[in-house]
């Protein structure tokens, strides 16, 4: 088969250039044991021969050192493998770099929508006017979390961003040298990190990559608008939860939340400062030179002491005076590079990227029974009041609400949180901090606690700058969404609050939870019907309903192709703007560079802007609801029965990566809610519940339950009926090609071994087979021969990026078999275990 351009620029751009470079990188020393790198290829080639003839990794890594090496005592094998540890880990660092370096080149072969492209198909169609009016009010944000699979420390980022030039550059000698300081540097933070370094660690790229890609990108869209005043500084916004993500995470504290919205402030002064000097250079006008050295030294002192402030007035006070005097005595030199400084303040402000606050619905309970309590309106229990009572309270009373009132921690925490939301917009102005996220929603009082804790705790009878985002995130939530919106709507009080925020109602729905708590195809159909259906709720109330999406990094958790997900949306789902978190390594893989960034957020907006273009706007009809809705019950079925099988949770703890989640040092948060021992599904996180599939090269998330629903169905109606949907609902055709992108990453043929364990050798067999289901249907579906046959590009980096990894995947197994032999050398082994989650996860960039 021949392969397109594409293909073959990425062969010799990514493929070529990696071998070349991995050539200099094998030979790279190492103490205690010499020509480590030199074997790797070696143990590559057992593992995968191995593995494919069904041997176990314990007699692959066995037979690989009698035969290959001289090592002769447990403790040598050990450092070997630790030793090979290091080098993938640092391959995958490599391969990553030669990837980012081809990307701008890449795209040149690729058929992207772009912004330009809309331009066109709007001229072309004679609807301009249309897209220039909802291009002044659409706005695409980015919201950065710091959930824990973004661990690489600051000297690692830096030298991957030298090595994606030197490799760009083809400069060998350089890239040696470099080769040899990765070596050497480690990978890994030396303990967790606090909720402020994780903080400062996405600052960074904040500082060192958004700040220029923002306002380069703003400036590509204003020079292109079809008309010659646009200005809609909120088209790209960004969304910071680090140090305000509260939810199941106690070391994120009011303290740091202050601290890191200080952060936030001062690095962007920074950077402002660094634009006036950049100023300062060219505008060399006396009277222009006073006016730059007033703002420069304002700025300066902003940029160390957290208590100095300079408002967004104050600055554009400054730079439009500059202004006038250029364009009325000094020609309009350098008027470009001003204004494009001053759009930059428009889209900034004094707050960088706009610092949500979230919190768990049982936190603000707790916290309104401590104040009723208090208040002496019950004596120990809200269940002790009528609903309609404690609606009345939670709306009208005036309650003076002091944190010193109260003795528990978690209740004194949270009312300083709501206080000091207060002082955040003081300081960073009303759009630094002007979200509240209340996880777990699933009746009124989620979002009725919140507003009552604002009045008491902060604006008593002024109007509150603050929107309430509930987050529907469980079945059961999303089932009652519908009518929770329409009582709080109905609610006077809340309704006049909702006014004052520009009759705008932001909700947030939850793909992690939703997907661990209903599988795959059940949680994405229920979120994308919640949204229709809060969409109409929303309009019935004269209100624009804006979704905040929870996306994780892979399929099971809301990730894959976001331009294609959002593309796919239906003509009854709101389309006021695009919101998603980013998180894990999807902050460094799909933005993690200017060229990046500004590539995937072009994506984003044209897909919302798409909608509209095209004259037939995206619409699933009744019978296509139909098979949707009874596949989406089939899967939710299997997926169920699997979540109920006696083995489902041993499994996950016996055979997975999971408890070694908690003890990896790449994120503050605890690797589930709560502090009870006993494992439960509902306190599991859904960052260590999918990664630990991913571990296991299982993915069961993001596939279990589609074949048997596909064969249900095609035995029903006929494989033709379910091809028809797949060629005409984009959205069905989304849901299925990403989860050809979790199945491309499963290798069962790693735990095949398992198939041999009395205890769990039946469910493992309950895995397997779904898997070789679902493959077979998905690729009868869509009519392919392979997965991901339509995504070449993908699928080849994902296929050079398990290779990689192998060896640390078996040696991971190894590590699991030899534990269970109770080998005298367990603490090493599950050393070995924690040590090895790094690089896989890095590898699948994807992971959780």
């Amino acid at each position: 088969m021949n392969s397109s351009p594409r293909e073959t620029e990425y062969k010799n751009s990514v493929q070529n250039k990696f071998n070349i470079y991995n050539s200099l990188f094998l030979s790279l020393p190492f103490q205690k044991i010499t020509n480590v790198g030199i074997l790797i290829p070696l143990l590559n080639h057992e593992c995968r021969k191995g593995l494919e003839s069904g041997k176990e990794p314990l007699e692959i890594l066995d037979s690989f050192f009698g035969l290959h090496t001289n090592l002769e005592t447990e403790e040598e094998k050990i450092d070997f493998m630790f030793r090979v540890i290091q080098f993938v880990e640092r391959q995958v660092v490599l391969f990553d770099s030669a990837e980012d370096a081809a990307f701008a080149q890449l795209l040149k072969d690729g058929q992207q929508m772009s912004f330009t492209n809309c331009l066109e198909i709007a001229e072309i169609k004679k609807i301009t006017p249309f897209l220039i009016k909802k291009m002044s009010e659409f706005g695409v944000r980015i919201v950065f979390t710091a959930h824990p699979t973004q661990f690489y420390p600051r000297s690692i980022l830096d030298i991957i961003a030298k090595l994606r030039v030197l490799v760009r550059e083809n400069k060998i000698n350089e890239i040696d040298l470099t080769l040899q300081q990765l070596g050497l540097t480690s990978l890994m933070n030396a303990s967790k990190p606090t909720p402020l370094e994780e903080a400062k660690n996405i600052i960074y790229f904040l500082r060192s990559v958004y700040y220029d890609a923002v306002g380069d990108l703003y400036a590509h869209i204003k020079e292109n608008f079809p008309a010659d005043d646009f200005d809609n500084p909120e088209i790209i916004q960004l969304g910071f939860w680090p140090g305000g993500d509260r939810d199941g995470n106690p070391f994120v504290t009011s303290k740091i939340t202050a601290q890191v919205a200080d952060e936030l402030r001062m690095t962007l002064m920074k950077c402002y400062y660094q634009e006036v000097k950049r100023l300062e250079q060219k505008l060399t006008f006396r009277e222009v030179e006073d006016h730059i050295a007033t703002l420069k030294a304002q700025l300066y002192v902003t940029m160390f002491d957290p208590l100095k402030t300079l408002s967004v007035g104050e600055i554009l006070s400054l730079l439009n005076q500059i202004k006038k005097l250029l364009r009325e005595k000094f020609n309009g030199l350098y008027m470009e590079d001003l204004e494009s400084f001053i759009d930059k303040i428009k889209i900034f402000k004094t707050h960088f990227a706009t610092l949500d606050i979230r919190q768990n619905h049982l936190e603000h309970e707790k916290t309104i029974t401590q104040i009723l309590k208090h208040e002496k309106r019950i004596n120990n229990s809200l269940e002790e009041l009528a609903k309609e009572d404690l609606v009345a309270i939670l709306v009208h009373e005036k309650f003076d609400v002091q944190p010193d009132h109260f003795q528990d921690e978690i209740v004194r925490d949270t009312i300083i949180s709501i206080e000091q939301i207060k002082s955040i917009q003081g300081k960073n102005g009303e759009v630094g901090c002007n979200r509240y996220i209340i996880s777990n929603s699933e009746d009124i009082f989620s979002v009725l606690y919140v507003f009552a804790l604002l009045r008491w705790c902060g604006w008593k009878d002024e109007k509150i700058p603050v929107d309430i985002v509930p987050l529907f995130e469980s079945m059961d939530g999303m089932k009652h969404a519908e009518s929770i919106m329409q009582t709080l709507f109905a609610l006077p009080e809340y309704r006049s609050h909702v006014r004052y925020r520009r009759d705008v109602q932001t909700i947030m729905l939850g793909f992690s939870d939703g997907t661990k708590d209903g599988g795959y195809l059940q949680a994405n159909w229920s979120i994308f019907r919640t949204k229709e259906v809060l969409s109409a709720v929303c309009e019935q109330n004269d209100i624009k309903a804006v979704f905040f999406d929870g996306r994780g990094g892979p399929p099971a958790r809301g990730g894959g192709k976001a331009h294609r997900f959002y593309a796919s949306q239906s003509r009854r789902i709101a389309n006021h703007a695009i919101q998603l978190t980013i998180q894990g390594q999807t902050i460094t893989s799909q933005y993690g560079t200017r060229a990046h960034f500004i590539h995937n957020c072009e994506q984003l907006l044209t897909a919302g802007l798409s909608h509209g273009l095209s004259g037939e706007e995206v619409d699933i009809y009744e019978k296509s609801r139909q098979i949707l809705e009874r596949l989406a019950r089939v899967s939710y079925e299997k997926y169920v029965e699997l979540k109920n099988h006696k083995q489902f949770l041993p499994y996950l703890e016996n055979k997975s990566t999971l408890k070694y989640y908690g003890m990896a040092n790449i994120g503050s948060r605890p690797a589930k809610r709560g502090n009870t021992e006993k494992l439960t599904l509902k306190d599991l996180r859904a960052i260590s519940f999918v990664g630990s599939w991913s571990q296991l090269r299982q993915n069961v998330p993001g596939y279990f339950g589609i074949g048997t629903a596909l064969k249900v169905l095609a035995d029903e109606t006929g494989i033709d009926m379910l091809q028809e949907l797949y060629r005409e609902v984009p959205f069905f055709k989304a849901l299925i090609l990403n989860s050809m992108m979790s199945m491309s990453k499963c290798y069962f043929e790693l735990t095949a071994y398992i198939q041999r364990d009395e205890e769990y050798k039946d469910f493992w067999n309950i895995l397997f087979a779904e898997f070789k289901l679902a493959k077979q249907m998905v690729l009868l579906v869509s009519r392919n021969r392979f997965l991901m046959e339509e995504e070449p590009i993908s699928s080849l980096s994902i296929k050079l990026r398990e290779n990689i990894v192998l060896p640390l995947l078996t040696i991971q197994q190894y590590a699991f078999q030899k534990i269970e032999q109770k080998s005298a050398h367990i603490q090493s082994y599950e050393k070995i275990i924690h040590r090895s989650l790094y690089g896989n996860i890095n590898a699948s960039r994807n992971s959780a």
